[in-house]
């Protein structure tokens, strides 16, 4: 399935990089689950390029609309298990 991403054309390339593989992990979150430490990691990464609440919003929105992923959700499972595995349901 193709997907389109959530993605500003103000970024640079490795933004723009950047940006897709978070999304990536997020679904990944989604399909079979990923350690904790690599996602929040990519977090991190994300955060670095799209630093406001409202932007991160709008493209958390966005990607939802188009996987039924929410990355909001997979932040806020991250933050609050302690367990390496990382992995939700839609």
């Amino acid at each position: 399935m193709a997907v389109n991403y959530p993605i500003n054309s103000d970024w640079s390339t490795e933004e723009i990089v950047t940006v897709i593989h978070f999304f990536n992990v997020v679904e990944e979150v989604y399909e079979k689950g990923v350690d904790r430490g690599v996602f929040l990691n990519a977090y991190q990464a994300f955060k670095t390029i799209v630093n406001s609440k409202s932007e991160e919003k709008q493209l958390d929105q966005f990607y939802f609309e188009e996987t039924g992923c929410s990355s909001y959700r997979a932040v806020q499972q991250a933050r609050k298990q302690e367990q390496s595995l990382l992995r939700l349901k839609k």
